[in-house]
């Protein structure tokens, strides 16, 4: 079989060059750039100290709580089965109050437990992997006044206090190990806890 030689078209050789160029300098700027660094778990939780309530500081925004305009908080429930019952609470912009109930388990089989899968779909979904969210663990003070929680795709993020206000001072350094992990922590924005 004879493959057929095109004739040589200078505009189409400038085009080719002009893209092959464009391809090189896209593949040096990138590598040009610092990568983010990981974003990193902390080493452990001790789930019965991390249980009971936590108010919502600040978060990503996010399509399933666009509803909560304050009052936001969490409360986590150990189960026998080693699992949490998460209820997430808040207020509508109107004043309502809503509610959700979800589960937590662990994300892995290695004995971590600072990242854990959380699902709010109804139970007869849990079979389906999709169902279920990342919550990793990310910081967590030796006496378990606040938390930074959040995904390791950088989607999802928030702040979360044992008390319904914290100091600017531990506000700041907390986004500042956000901001450490690669995510935009220029849109994160603060939850109001009254009314």
């Amino acid at each position: 079989m004879r493959h057929r030689i095109r004739p040589h078209h200078p505009r189409r050789a400038a085009f080719t060059a002009t893209l092959a160029l464009g391809a090189l300098a896209s593949v040096a700027a990138s590598g040009a750039e610092t990568p983010e660094a990981p974003v990193e778990s902390v080493a452990a939780v001790d789930l019965d100290r991390y249980a009971g309530r936590w108010y919502e500081i600040a978060r990503l925004p996010n399509k399933f709580q666009d509803d909560c305009a304050c009052c936001v908080t969490a409360t986590y429930t150990p189960r026998e089965n080693g699992r949490l019952t998460v209820v997430n609470e808040c207020r509508t912009a109107d004043g309502k109050p809503n509610a959700v109930e979800g589960e937590a388990k662990l994300a892995t089989t290695d004995g971590s437990n600072s990242r854990l899968k959380v699902r709010f779909a109804p139970r007869f979904l849990s079979f389906l992997g999709f169902v279920w969210g990342d919550y990793w663990v990310l910081d967590l003070p030796e006496d378990y006044s606040h938390a930074l929680v959040g995904a390791p795709d950088r989607q999802y993020l928030w702040v979360l206090s044992r008390e319904p206000a914290m100091d600017e001072e531990t506000y700041a350094a907390i986004l500042e190990k956000a901001g450490s992990m690669g995510f935009d922590v220029t849109r994160v924005r603060k939850t109001p806890q009254e009314d």
